[in-house]
């Protein structure tokens, strides 16, 4: 309480509250020690030299170490970029004994310039927080100064992460699952988890992975005499997914424009640096849709303004990849791109037939060999429409001017050929009634109960990756690669 002077015969007395903003200390609050505050935590991707003498805390692996005369320096990465950061440690001030490539680490200092002009860290706080021996047997197999092939990565999936190209390339990956997402969500498409169990081949082609227990005692338990021993988990045969579209479908009835990123299975027996056993596709189906060319004109300015996003966001990665793996050419951007019938497309390659080592057979489609041969020759991205009826699956609609033809299409991209294939979807119900396989009733009452037109289509991922980051082998753009022979960790 604070007495004021007397007005008129009274004493008037008011509380007063400290203020939030000058708070009155007592002379114990200042005999008190006010502890500093921790340096904020920073990301190698965020260090600039505008930043100077701010302290901060960092923390990665080790990538390369000098000793000199008077100071050590430590280049350090975090993962964040493929740009490295310099640590400048005065010499005998800390223990580096354990210290090592490949080591984890932590450190607090104050940024600076270097004399180059980058930033760089003059360290104040040091601590290795594991070592990573190299010489023992059974060490760390990646060294120092030393460039390793994507085949010896390859061997050490659990830790390729850690090599600066693989690191370049799943953040690509990143940017670029981002960058869809980001466009179809701006196109009003709503993302579906479509099942990665299913009882049918969407695709019919008999490459799929059977499913049952591992626990023959759990299968016997619950047998039942008309259903074969190996089924009776769901009592019927189930398979991993070779594609989620006639699930996507189901959902576009309901939601209209849809689509999924979600891993698929090919049991090939192939080892192309083209094919994996698991890899993921992005599809999408698009609701009242009855045009070819509105399909294909979604496609081109979808693959337009996701590779431009990625190639902006990881412009640094990109380089450092096609250093790596050679330099890739965009001019595709920049051009409206070629759409041919599949006929038209066949003539042209038997015009030229002498020039391939594969076969030209004119209802089997065309191997890769063939298509990079039409996307050299159009000098631009193909779309082929058109496609004979007996080439592709059952739900794609018959073409209205010629019913041994389907509304269907194929992007062709330099360098990995295929990379989408799509179509307008069979939405008349007596058609699509006449072929649907058995066991895939449900599909066709999508038709009988409110049907509309409807187009969709797939893009693989991996290969989508490869053609921006311009890596050679398919096994490398995913982060644990599966394929015959090969399920490593």
């Amino acid at each position: 309480m604070l007495q004021f002077p007397r007005v008129g015969s009274k004493l008037r007395f008011f509380q007063i509250k400290p203020c939030l903003h000058c708070r009155l200390y007592s002379t114990s609050d200042l005999k008190r020690p006010i502890t500093p505050s921790p340096a904020p935590e920073i990301k190698v991707k965020d260090i600039n030299t505008k930043d100077s003498g701010k302290i901060v805390k960092i923390q990665g692996w080790a990538q390369n170490i000098r000793r000199m005369k008077k100071q050590d320096f430590v280049d350090i990465t975090d993962g964040t970029t493929c740009r490295k950061v310099q640590l400048v440690l005065q010499k005998n001030s800390f223990d580096l004994s354990k210290l090592s490539y490949g080591s984890s680490l932590k450190a607090t200092g104050s940024i600076a310039s270097a004399p180059n002009g980058n930033p760089e860290i003059h360290t104040e706080e040091f601590e290795v927080l594991n070592e990573c021996p190299l010489k023992e047997e059974n060490g760390y197999p990646f060294t120092p100064k030393q460039s390793h092939s994507p085949d010896y990565a390859r061997d050490y999936p659990h830790l390729r992460s850690r090599v600066d190209y693989m690191a370049a390339i799943f953040r690509i990956r990143h940017r670029t699952l981002m960058a869809i997402h980001n466009f179809m969500d701006k196109n009003d498409f709503f993302n579906v988890n479509t099942p990665i169990l299913t009882a049918n081949d969407c695709e019919g082609a008999g490459e799929t992975f059977k499913v049952q227990p591992d626990n023959v005692d759990l299968l016997k338990d619950m047998a039942r005499p008309e259903v074969p021993l190996e089924d009776s988990y769901f009592d019927k045969k189930v398979f991993l997914s070779v594609s989620g579209q006639l699930h996507l479908e189901a959902m576009t009835y309901g939601l209209g424009n849809t689509y999924t990123i979600s891993p698929a299975f090919r049991a090939e027996n192939c080892k192309s640096p083209l094919h994996l056993s698991e890899f993921h596709m992005f599809e999408a189906e698009m609701g009242f849709i009855d045009q070819l060319d509105q399909l294909t004109d979604f496609v081109q300015k979808l693959i337009k303004e996701t590779s431009l996003t990625v190639l902006e966001k990881s412009s640094e990665d990109i380089v450092l990849c096609h250093k790596k793996f050679g330099e890739r050419d965009f001019h595709w951007l920049n051009k409206n791109w070629v759409t041919m019938t599949y006929k038209d497309a066949f003539d042209i390659l038997q015009s030229h037939k002498d020039q391939f080592t594969t076969v030209l057979k004119e209802d089997e489609g065309f191997s890769k060999e063939q298509e990079m041969f039409l996307v050299s020759h159009c000098e631009s991205p193909v779309f082929l429409v058109d496609w004979p009826k007996q080439t592709k699956p059952f739900y794609m609609k018959e073409s209205q001017e010629d019913n041994s033809k389907v509304a269907a299409m194929d992007l062709l991209m330099p360098e990995v050929g295929e990379l989408v294939g799509g179509s307008l979807r069979e939405d008349n119900y007596e058609s699509l009634k006449a072929k649907v396989p058995s066991g895939l009733e449900w599909y066709l009452e999508l038709r009988r109960f409110g049907g509309f037109p409807t187009a969709g289509f797939g893009l693989g991922v991996e290969r989508y990756i490869q053609l921006l980051a311009g890596v050679k082998n398919i096994r490398d753009v995913i982060p644990f690669p599966r394929y015959p022979h090969g399920c490593k960790v």
